[in-house]
């Protein structure tokens, strides 16, 4: 089976988009999910990237490439919780959801209307098998850029995420950095929606980086980790997915998540079985 995935690797350019573009992803949602996982920032990766819906359609409804649509909803969601926390009594979690749901709504009403133009399933699950080169191009652009940032300014990153108090007594702008990390997670969620779609992005970003965080205490390995973790997942899920027809965002999430529950039972440290015979010890 492996010899089979692998001679139609080489043949055939579909599975090396799907591949590379894979493991671009892998890399990215592990990298930028290190900093969402350790600063709480879970729901409003989730929030994102269900919102992104309505500019998908948008965008298929006018005949342009998803991610511009994609990028616009997911920045006006991001934007809008920030906004209705800041200036209303409604708690951040409250505003997340109510965004989140409307926003989705939307989208599926504005699907129906367009039905015939889009695959709801593929965009809500993925379909990696049909990445295009443009897609693969987009996909590897937002990785450049998440990278670029974190290398540049990981200092102020790792400041604002453990400690925002002493950030500010630094003069750092927490607010600004987190707008940022928002719109990083807009430009990534809309990236992977080839991969696994909307609904399995945030695990995505979300499980590596936390089977990472079981593995180690330091933010700089843990994210390099995390990033591996990623990219194994996205390998792994792509071969069992062609290997077994199923499908390929689904496998690459439950490739992640096995990762995580070794992590959860076997790590060094934090290893559930681990505990037990120190304890037993």
């Amino acid at each position: 089976m492996f010899g089979q995935f692998m001679s139609n690797l080489m043949n055939y350019t579909f599975l090396q988009n799907a591949l590379i573009t894979s493991i671009i992803v892998g890399v990215t949602c592990g990298i930028l999910g290190s900093f969402i996982t350790l600063k709480g920032m879970s729901l409003i990766g989730d929030a994102i990237s269900h919102a992104v819906l309505p500019g998908v359609a948008i965008s298929y409804m006018i005949g342009i490439n998803f991610f511009y649509g994609a990028v616009v909803a997911g920045l006006l969601t991001a934007l809008g919780i920030n906004y209705v926390d800041q200036k209303s009594r409604v708690k951040a979690d409250s505003a997340i959801g109510i965004l989140f749901s409307a926003f989705f709504a939307a989208g599926v009403i504005l699907i129906q209307k367009a039905q015939s133009a889009i695959d709801l399933t593929s965009i809500l699950f993925g379909n990696i098998l049909t990445v295009s080169n443009t897609d693969r191009y987009i996909t590897l652009v937002v990785g450049v850029i998440v990278i670029l940032i974190v290398f540049l300014f990981y200092k102020e990153l790792l400041i604002t995420t453990f400690d925002p108090t002493m950030a500010r007594a630094y003069g750092l702008p927490v607010d600004f950095i987190n707008y940022g990390i928002m719109i990083l997670l807009t430009l990534v969620s809309v990236a992977s929606l080839q991969t696994v779609g909307v609904i399995l992005v945030v695990a995505l970003l979300i499980t590596p980086a936390s089977t990472a965080y079981m593995l180690t205490n330091d933010l700089s390995k843990m994210t390099l980790l995390s990033a591996m973790i990623g990219a194994i997942a996205a390998v792994a899920g792509l071969y069992f997915s062609f290997a077994y027809n199923l499908p390929s965002g689904a496998v690459i999430v439950l490739a992640a998540a096995t990762m995580f529950v070794l992590a959860f039972l076997f790590a060094p440290e934090q290893g559930l079985v681990w505990r037990k015979v120190k304890k037993a010890v």
